[in-house]
């Protein structure tokens, strides 16, 4: 059944919705079965699993930028929905969840091509079980340019999109305005410091032809935006011609009529990474595609309350959406 949400009475704003679980959820992360799923590049991704039905339909879930599985609310999806007997495996993407990969590119907004692989990894495994997946702002705009590729075949019985960076530039020049410079400073950190971590890998390896891919990147600790980042790393790395060309290309905005999958998309209005134009209306959405536009919620937030206790609103809405498709 649907359910509304309404801030906690605490968090009447955007940027304290964003912020609150990171500073005070605390959270018991389950016991998890880690498998290392070799890529045919020779790379890898780090799959996270919790609940072990293989009789039971499968979510796959994706974290947002500089996040991993242990990010609090995947931990916290991945809890509800054993709750309900519903397994799970979160997605690392390439060099996260506390390992560096093996290959100078890592992971970017548009990076569908490695959530295919994934998916066709698992599909192999189980060929008769249904898969749906759940992706969190970086990854809810992989999981849509996956789904709009893919399209009636994407593999996938349903799908959540949560807080989704819908115009890629756009979110380059909010996350520059007031406080949301707090955000963009942390993130440019953790990204540059990834790629830092990478190279000290790469030199214990002794993979010195990798490691001057990423020396030729330049210096980074001057970086102050993510268009810069985006147009000296990021481009230069996963084959677009610039910065623009990644945006373009990548910006899930540009691909949600040709989503055939049924999609739910829930989206706050006060989320501090994006203008309120950035937001598409109706019409631009396939007819598979529903958006759940809240009033409150900021960025992957959405805390509601019951008394002065908080609860944590996706962990309700998320699993049913997926109850409702009739997949449990």
């Amino acid at each position: 059944m649907k359910t509304s949400f309404s801030p906690a009475l605490w968090l009447p704003h955007g940027h304290m919705q964003t912020i609150w679980s990171s500073l005070f959820r605390k959270q018991n992360v389950p016991e998890r079965k880690r498998e290392k799923l070799l890529l045919p590049d020779d790379d890898f991704i780090n799959l996270d699993w919790f609940g072990h039905d293989d009789s039971k339909p499968l979510t796959i879930l994706l974290h947002g930028l500089t996040g991993c599985s242990q990010s609090k609310y995947i931990v916290g999806l991945q809890d509800s929905l054993a709750a309900l007997g519903m397994p799970s495996v979160a997605m690392n993407f390439r060099g996260c969840g506390g390992e560096p990969n093996n290959l100078p590119a890592g992971y970017h907004s548009g990076i569908s091509s490695d959530l295919k692989l994934v998916i066709t990894a698992l599909r192999e495994r189980f060929p008769e079980r249904t898969f749906m997946a759940v992706g969190y702002s970086l990854g809810s705009s992989v999981l849509l340019k996956y789904l709009a590729e893919e399209g009636e075949m994407s593999h996938l019985a349903a799908a959540v999109a949560v807080s989704v960076p819908f115009e890629l530039g756009q979110c380059s020049l909010r996350i520059n305005e007031g406080l949301s410079r707090v955000y963009r400073d942390r993130f440019l950190k953790d990204m540059v410091d990834y790629i830092e971590v990478k190279k000290a890998h790469f030199q214990k390896q002794g993979w010195h032809d990798r490691l001057q891919i990423l020396n030729t990147l330049g210096n980074l600790n001057n970086l102050k935006t993510f268009h810069e980042y985006d147009d000296q790393v990021t481009a230069p790395l996963h084959g677009f011609s610039g910065v623009e060309d990644y945006y373009e290309r990548c910006s899930a905005r540009n691909h949600l009529s040709q989503i055939k999958t049924q999609t739910l998309i829930l989206h706050a209005h006060d989320d501090p990474f994006l203008f309120p134009d950035s937001i598409p209306d109706k019409s631009e959405l396939s007819p598979s595609t529903q958006m759940e536009l809240t009033q409150g919620g900021g960025h992957v937030g959405f805390i509601s309350h019951s008394g002065l206790k908080p609860v944590y609103w996706l962990e309700q809405r998320i699993p049913a959406f997926l109850v409702e498709q009739g997949f449990t």
